[in-house]
């Protein structure tokens, strides 16, 4: 909490508003008066300040999220009410024997004083609370911007990298129509090309997408790769319906799976076991593959892919991070499911 420039300005500030407003006029006492008056008014203001600053540092730390305001602002209110009260009978106790004729042990007076003291207290808090609101918006406004951006340079590199999908969804179609309508396998692997296009041109402008189209994706995808691996690619799926009403960022469990054919053999001798299940600590999708490296193969692991896919997740500022771990015959990505904006 970066506010050192704020209590050193704010506690003398407030202190000498405080006695210009409830004392009487500069002129109209001595200024050894005056400057005692400031003094005790600068005594309050700052135990009270540094108290329900802490206060306020306990409560936000527990309730940080935007959907959390009304209950860390409740929280905050009845603490704060507390506290002031307990500290203003407590700050009062050494001035009752050097001034006890302006500060008497009477109940009702000690009343007095922490009703009047949670007036400054309450203007200081709302200073706190309307400066770490505005701090969640910027940093919101600079998360969507980091994200806008990076959803254009992953378009920007598309076109790039690849042919435009619009050309080769339509080029597929076209294909389709061409094939023999008897020729039932060559029908099925078309069409299934085709919503992987589908898939790609409609989920590619959209922050998260639910796990149920994602992972309809991915078995459309396993699909078209058991059509060239049969069954030395093995995939096992186990997320319950709940789970799929979740949200993911798009194509990246898909991605988890084409990096895990890339890297690793996939023979009739070794099948590719990939296990696509759910794990409720996070709660996470957990995507993980038997570990046996290509020596050599379809390239090189740059880990450019997984770094896009953390990058991602930071952007849509998930609970948890992606989480990546690797075993002497396993390898581990858990993803962190989003909730449905």
């Amino acid at each position: 909490m970066h506010d050192r420039l704020l209590r050193l300005i704010g506690i003398p500030v407030l202190s000498l508003l405080i006695t210009l407003l409830t004392g009487p006029a500069p002129g109209s006492v001595s200024p050894l008066w005056f400057i005692i008056s400031w003094s005790i008014s600068l005594y309050f203001t700052f135990f009270l300040w540094i108290g329900n600053r802490a206060l306020w540092a306990w409560v936000l730390v527990r309730f940080p999220q935007v959907e959390q305001t009304p209950k860390r602002l409740w929280t905050l209110a009845a603490l704060s009410v507390l506290f002031t009260s307990v500290a203003t009978v407590l700050l009062r106790l050494p001035l009752q024997q050097l001034l006890p004729q302006y500060f008497s042990t009477f109940w009702p007076d000690h009343l007095r004083a922490s009703i009047f003291n949670l007036i400054p207290t309450v203007v200081v808090l709302m200073v706190y609370e309307a400066r770490y609101s505005f701090q969640q918006w910027e940093r919101n406004v600079r998360h969507a911007e980091q994200l806008t951006r990076a959803g254009v340079q992953s378009q920007l590199e598309a076109l790039q990298n690849q042919l435009d999908p619009h050309f080769l969804f339509n080029s597929l179609n076209t294909l389709s129509a061409l094939i023999d309508e008897h020729n039932t396998p060559a029908q099925d692997f078309v069409e299934q090309l085709a919503d992987v296009y589908r898939y790609v041109l409609v989920s590619r402008d959209k922050a998260t997408v639910p796990l149920a189209k994602e992972l309809a994706f991915v078995a459309t995808y396993v699909a078209l790769q058991k059509a060239r691996f049969r069954d030395n690619l093995q995939v096992e799926q186990d997320v319950p319906p709940a789970a799929l009403l979740q949200h993911v960022a798009p194509l990246s469990v898909q991605l988890l799976v084409e990096n895990a054919l890339k890297h690793n053999v996939a023979s009739r001798e070794h099948p590719l076991h990939l296990a696509i299940r759910y794990e409720p600590s996070g709660p996470y999708l957990v995507v993980e593959n038997k570990l046996r490296p290509r020596t050599a193969g379809l390239g090189s692991s740059t880990g450019i892919g997984l770094q896009n896919i953390i990058h991602r997740y930071e952007l849509l500022q998930a609970s948890q991070p992606v989480e990546i771990s690797q075993g002497p015959e396993w390898f581990r990505v858990c993803l962190p499911l989003l909730t449905p904006q």
